[in-house]
């Protein structure tokens, strides 16, 4: 037999030695195709703001993502969440500075959400503080602190609802006219009214809400907010001071109080000034109408 016919049988055998037996073709099983992962949403609503019932275009939040372990919550730590300190800005609704997901189908999760974003370096001691001077509208909203918390939500393509509430106490205080005073009159007289031996620094955990004033005494400058006179307090216990000081006609009347600012609540300070005897009577009624007399008198 010729060489070349030898050749042709040798490649022909090791062509059926490749074909795997019997010449069948293997077959790929299909592959499942991906669960599409869902977008996380988010919808920032507001218990009572101080400034204002809403927020504004332009604001913008922080928010952490803390997956559940089971049926049980993990604990919101600085770092390693499923989501850290993740930027949401408000115009008509709510834009993420990048896209944000689920873990799965079925993972639930916990939602902690601020205002104003800022840089977080520890979740449980964040150090925030009220403008000293609050004397104008733009110094008053920078005071302003916002947090909350929506627990054990369920995967959804709906946006989570999370509710902000005041971390810090309002203090509304209004000058009224007394005997031989007309408002306009008084209007004209008070040159300023002033809040002493309040703490304005404030140590804050996201977690819990928990808030804890720092820092020495000072005194805070109001803003004018029509008839009255408003301030954000960081909450905390003032032994009796001089809390509130008008000044009229050069002359300081101050009213002396030990008092509690509480998480989230505005008290309601109305000084009313007598002209005939320069005093000042005071009658001070908490947000929450809780009908006691806190009153007293300021010489």
């Amino acid at each position: 037999m010729k060489i070349e016919s030898w050749l042709h049988i040798l490649v022909f055998l090791l062509l059926c030695g490749c074909s795997g037996g019997g010449g069948e073709e293997e077959v790929t099983p299909p592959t499942e195709p991906e669960t599409p992962k869902v977008q996380i949403a988010l919808n920032c609503g507001i218990a009572s703001r101080a400034t204002e019932t809403s927020f504004e275009s332009g604001d913008k939040v922080g928010l952490f993502v803390v997956n559940y372990n089971g049926s049980s919550a993990e604990t919101l730590q600085n770092t390693g969440n499923h989501a850290d300190n993740v930027k949401f800005t408000y115009s008509s609704a709510w834009t993420p500075e990048r896209e944000i997901y689920w873990k799965d189908e079925t993972t639930k999760a916990d939602f902690y959400c601020y205002y104003p974003y800022a840089t977080i370096t520890d979740v449980a001691e964040y150090k925030f503080s009220v403008n000293a001077d609050q004397a104008t509208e733009a110094k008053y909203k920078a005071s302003d602190f916002l947090l909350g918390k929506t627990g054990g939500v369920s995967p959804s393509s709906d946006a989570v609802d999370i509710t902000l509430k005041h971390v810090f106490s309002c203090m509304q205080i209004n000058v009224a006219a007394g005997k031989g005073y007309t408002e306009e009159e008084l209007n004209e007289v008070v040159e300023s009214v002033t809040v002493h031996g309040v703490s304005t620094g404030a140590s804050i955990n996201l977690s819990t809400g928990a808030v804890k004033a720092e820092g020495g005494e000072k005194m805070i400058t109001p803003w004018k907010d029509g008839e009255y006179y408003k301030a954000l307090i960081v909450p905390q216990s003032v032994a009796e001071v001089g809390l509130i000081v008008v000044l009229i006609n050069k002359k300081e009347y101050t009213l002396k109080k030990a008092f509690t600012f509480e998480t989230n609540k505005r008290y309601k300070f109305t000084v009313t000034v007598d002209k005939t005897n320069e005093g000042i009577n005071v009658g001070i009624g908490n947000w929450e109408e809780d009908g006691v007399d806190h009153g007293g008198v300021a010489e």
